[in-house]
């Protein structure tokens, strides 16, 4: 059964992307623990982050790389993190979370509700501001 993610990058399930590639995806966190977070997902469903073959990991690093320039330059932030847990999803992904403190990246922060309307606005400006 695939994954949710993989529904996701199916187009199964909608999400607020900011970002694609041939082999990657990166949206909106639906449970985010600070406005911007993003979760950035190759393509090829692979469990375990450190089961991906070299080169792919590499790729999706990179990726990332992207994605938290385009965030920094939306979001209102001190640093963009990355935090890797990989047992919500059984699809290999990293956690990009923009934070002005260092406890907003904690896994047990509370999560915030936001607006449907706002996440859209998050996702158009941090897509604005990617580069390929």
């Amino acid at each position: 059964m695939p994954t949710i993610f993989t529904r996701i990058i199916n187009g199964e399930i909608p999400c607020h992307k900011v970002a694609e590639s041939e082999h990657f995806v990166a949206f909106l966190d639906i449970n985010p623990v600070a406005k911007g977070h993003t979760l950035v997902v190759p393509k090829e469903e692979v469990d375990y982050l450190f089961d991906l073959d070299g080169g792919t990991l590499a790729g999706l690093m990179l990726f990332a790389k992207k994605v938290a320039k385009a965030l920094d330059k939306s979001i209102a932030c001190k640093r963009v993190g990355v935090m890797v847990i990989g047992t919500e999803v059984p699809h290999a992904h990293v956690h990009l979370i923009p934070f002005q403190r260092e406890s907003q990246i904690s896994v047990t922060a509370p999560k915030l509700s936001l607006p449907n309307e706002e996440m859209a606005e998050i996702a158009k400006m941090v897509s604005s501001n990617y580069v390929e």
